[in-house]
């Protein structure tokens, strides 16, 4: 019996593999694998046609290319300024941090309509923060006679789904940069380097996979949002309507096909962008240890 074979059989906490293996099975079909075949029975009453005349429908293109353009710039702003507030948190001590790190898990806890509403009231024009923007004052006089309209636009739902997803990026990225090793910068450092060149050729390739996560998880979010974005949102067809408030007027509808039909378009979008992240990541890994 081999060193590894005998590792195996020693006695563990958890149950055997073959009882834990069809536990989770179990817990999968009923969580995940059931509710999605079921949606797709669903969008199947339509058939192939019918799916795809909702899904080239003017108001469902526009409604899936705000969720899905705007979850993509919201994660991409949370990827930036997400991985500077990780890098804060871990390398930097000040008053107040122990504040501050909890207040970035206030998206994880606070309701989302709660969210929804605090922002709408904040980016209105008479709002603490949107009347910054107004015709009236200087900043909002530059960006024209109407100034800069936050909330009811999808520069309001953009605001929104920033605000959920900024958990995820720092919270995948701080550990990774917390165990990172010292003695890697300064041999950098030593050898010559700058700030600059350290960070962008020794740091920033170790927490790429880390912050590849954190984006990802983020755009998920974002893309399924919907109780945040209603409020801030204005629900105007064609111009602010995301694809999953589409879906709930399908359901108050009871048009229960074309719902199920647009989440389908929706499922089959996400896991393409999914894959592709995914694949981009292990490609960067590969090369990395290459």
């Amino acid at each position: 019996m081999s060193w590894s074979t005998a590792r195996l059989r020693q006695p563990s906490v958890i149950p055997g593999f073959r009882l834990t293996l069809g536990f989770s099975l179990a817990y999968l079909f009923l969580i995940v694998l059931i509710p999605l075949g079921a949606l797709l029975l669903k969008a199947g009453e339509l058939g192939i046609g019918g799916i795809l005349d909702i899904a080239v429908d003017r108001r469902v293109l526009a409604a899936l290319k705000l969720s899905f353009g705007a979850s993509l710039v919201a994660a991409l702003i949370n990827g930036v300024f997400g991985l500077m507030l990780a890098w804060v948190l871990v390398r930097y001590r000040f008053p107040g941090k122990k504040i501050v790190d909890a207040i970035v898990d206030l998206p994880f806890a606070l309701p989302t309509a709660v969210a929804g509403i605090t922002l709408a009231t904040l980016y209105a024009k008479n709002g603490w923060v949107g009347s910054l923007f107004g015709p009236q004052t200087w900043v909002g006089s530059l960006f024209g006679p109407k100034g800069l309209m936050i909330a009811y636009t999808p520069l309001g739902v953009i605001m929104a789904l920033t605000f959920v997803g900024l958990p995820f990026v720092v919270r995948t990225v701080q550990p990774v940069l917390a165990d990172f090793d010292a003695e890697t910068e300064e041999a950098a450092a030593s050898l010559g380097a700058s700030r600059l060149s350290t960070f962008i050729r020794v740091i920033f390739p170790a927490l790429l996979p880390a912050l590849t996560t954190g984006f990802a998880l983020a755009f998920a979010r974002a893309v399924g949002e919907y109780g945040s974005v209603i409020f801030i949102a204005g629900n105007i067809p064609m111009v602010s309507e995301i694809a999953p408030l589409l879906i709930v007027t399908k359901l108050e509808e009871y048009n229960y096909a074309g719902a199920a039909a647009i989440a389908v378009v929706m499922l089959a979008i996400s896991f393409v962008l999914l894959l592709v992240i995914n694949l981009l990541q292990r490609w960067n890994q590969a090369r990395m240890r290459a």
